[in-house]
């Protein structure tokens, strides 16, 4: 058998964007090839309720939604294929992509759509306690801590979001952020308030995560104005403070902001290179969101299918 394949369009990752990106290039008869990445329908595989994406009245559980969006993909002849990209050659056409099983693509037009990835503080004691009390995902790891005492760090909609979902598990839930305003929206920001189980450590910044061969046991704080530290008594810590755009393998092939996110023509999903298109979180610092993520996936499909046929065969 070749290790190199051919394909019109080859998509780079799953997740809403490129679930859609492979639907609307299957319906265009373009034969996608989907390359699904380490997490077969990205982050939202481990958000539970999901009650903003349209079309449905009652929440919807995030890795369903996720397994019916692979499912139409599935059913409309898109070839989804368990495996990572590991490299990009943009110097000729078609693209060269290399993956981790030793096949090669050899592709005329490439959507990368390989979303963004949780942020960390930076801590030596967060990495010593990763998987003992430290956590980036409350559903992943929240059941652990039932009927327990944690911490989420963050002031956005990932923290608070966070800190709601634990809010049903755990017996309290502190919430520790660097200012004194969050930046989580509105509505997101009244469901906290109305919790009475979730408190708020204002003006917080972590020093340092306390444990022992147990476990986390507490977080070390520091007043950020004040510099006056503090010391609260918790059993778990979930770091909700952002995410970095996965873009390692466009580095030096196409325009990248100074905060690591892809840059596409305004309207678009073009970048720098054309016959290249990105789609979702991994171009989006803005909305970040599932049904964003969606809509860019069709946009780059329609993109892609726009540029093909300008294309001499």
């Amino acid at each position: 058998m070749t290790n190199l394949k051919t394909c019109n369009v080859l998509i780079i990752g799953s997740g809403p964007a490129g679930y859609t990106a492979a639907i609307y290039a299957a319906r265009a008869n373009l034969q996608p090839v989907v390359v699904e990445g380490l997490q077969a329908g990205g982050q939202l595989t481990s958000t539970t309720d999901v009650e903003n994406y349209s079309g449905f009245a009652d929440p919807i559980q995030g890795p369903w939604l996720m397994e019916q969006m692979r499912q139409q993909a599935l059913n409309v002849g898109v070839e989804l294929v368990g495996d990572i990209v590991t490299g990009i050659d943009t110097s000729t056409r078609p693209f060269k992509c290399t993956t981790d099983s030793g096949l090669t693509y050899a592709a005329r037009t490439v959507i990368v759509s390989t979303g963004a990835q949780a942020k960390w503080l930076g801590l030596d004691s967060e990495a010593k306690f990763n998987g003992r009390g430290v956590s980036a995902c409350a559903t992943c790891d929240g059941f652990f801590f039932r009927n327990r005492r944690v911490a989420v760090v963050g002031g956005g909609n990932t923290a608070v979001e966070e800190a709601l979902y634990l809010s049903a598990i755990c017996n309290e839930v502190v919430l520790v952020h660097r200012r004194d305003t969050l930046r989580a929206e509105k509505v997101l920001q009244d469901r906290l308030q109305a919790k009475a189980n979730i408190s708020v450590e204002w003006n917080k910044r972590v020093d340092e995560i306390l444990g022992d061969d147990n476990g986390v046991n507490a977080l070390a704080l520091r007043d950020t104005r004040t510099g006056a530290q503090s010391r609260i008594e918790v059993d778990g810590v979930f770091v909700a403070i952002g995410h970095s755009p996965s873009t390692q393998l466009l580095t030096g092939k196409v325009e990248i902001d100074n905060d690591g996110y892809v840059l596409t023509e305004p309207g678009t999903t073009r970048t720098s290179l054309p016959g290249l298109f990105a789609a979702g979180d991994v171009q989006d610092k803005t909305y970040r969101q599932a049904i964003t993520a969606a809509g860019t996936g069709c946009m780059a499909a329609l993109d892609a299918e726009r540029f093909l046929a300008g294309v001499a065969h």
